[in-house]
């Protein structure tokens, strides 16, 4: 069987329907696939429907994002319990607003008139939480500018002038609130995360005992050597490997189904798939 177990939709950051990934992944080939929405679970449900006509097996996913300080440390999640997760879940959502007025008010002080009501109107529901690409499809929907990368780059990133991570949880956080749920945690894309290697391993250890399940080992732009690197490490610690493409959108560069990956039998039964 081969997955992918890392896409996202319209309902967080994506482009994509329920409706196009299932098609894709049914195109890929893919027997198993896992919906990652940042913050929300909110389109899980209707691609567990969709799939079903394809015999393709998914489970309930995550990605929220987490973060150590004021570095990205995303984590998923896998097979949660959504009503037991709901309270975390709220906490993600309402803090979502707060951080979205954050950074609308210092792109006010940059000179940029954008509001509240007019990020909204980007969400393709009202039960979403409110995400940085809704702020950035404003941005450029009123020639503030040219493309939402330029817009990351330039005033969401870490020191720039409308980065903001308040109320973000913290890997801890995200791990325990998981596993409270009956979910599996999984660091995301680990050779993304602007940590030195040694403050990363050191950091996954000790998630660990918060009850971390897996480290993402294959993914888009892991490189063989970290594939291999990442591989060994969950070998090691007695994790989970995982493979995703983090797919968000017909752009061409990541693609459902790459890379390749095929979940290992103790996985699958992990996930209640066999």
């Amino acid at each position: 069987m081969t997955a992918d177990l890392h896409i996202h939709t319209l309902a967080s950051d994506g482009e994509l329907t329920p409706e196009q990934v299932v098609e894709c992944a049914k195109h890929a080939g893919l027997g198993f696939i896992a919906v990652t929405d940042h913050d929300t679970a909110e389109a899980c449900g209707k691609v567990a429907d969709l799939a079903k006509n394809f015999k393709i097996k998914t489970v309930t996913g995550i990605e929220v994002s987490a973060y150590e300080g004021r570095v990205k440390f995303h984590t998923l999640g896998y097979g949660i319990d959504t009503e037991k997760f709901a309270p975390f879940q709220r906490r993600l959502f309402e803090s979502s607003f707060e951080r979205a007025e954050d950074i609308i008010s210092k792109l006010k002080g940059c000179g940029f008139d954008i509001t509240m009501e007019e990020v909204f109107k980007e969400r393709n529901s009202s039960t979403a939480p409110v995400h940085g690409m809704h702020i950035a499809r404003v941005m450029v929907k009123k020639g503030f500018v040219s493309s939402y990368d330029k817009f990351f780059k330039k005033y969401l990133a870490p020191n720039k002038p409308a980065f903001s991570c308040i109320h973000r949880p913290s890997p801890e956080e995200a791990c325990e609130a998981i596993c409270a749920a009956g979910g599996l945690a999984v660091v995301a894309h680990p050779a993304r995360i602007r940590m030195e290697k040694e403050e990363l391993v050191k950091k996954i250890k000790g998630l660990v005992s918060c009850g971390l399940g897996g480290i993402e080992v294959y993914y888009t732009t892991h490189t063989n050597e970290q594939t291999a690197y990442y591989k060994n490490l969950a070998e090691t610690l007695g994790l989970f490997s995982t493979g995703g493409s983090d797919t968000h959108a017909f752009d061409g560069k990541r693609i459902i189904g790459q890379p390749r990956f095929e979940p290992s039998a103790e996985l699958i039964k992990r996930l209640n798939l066999d």
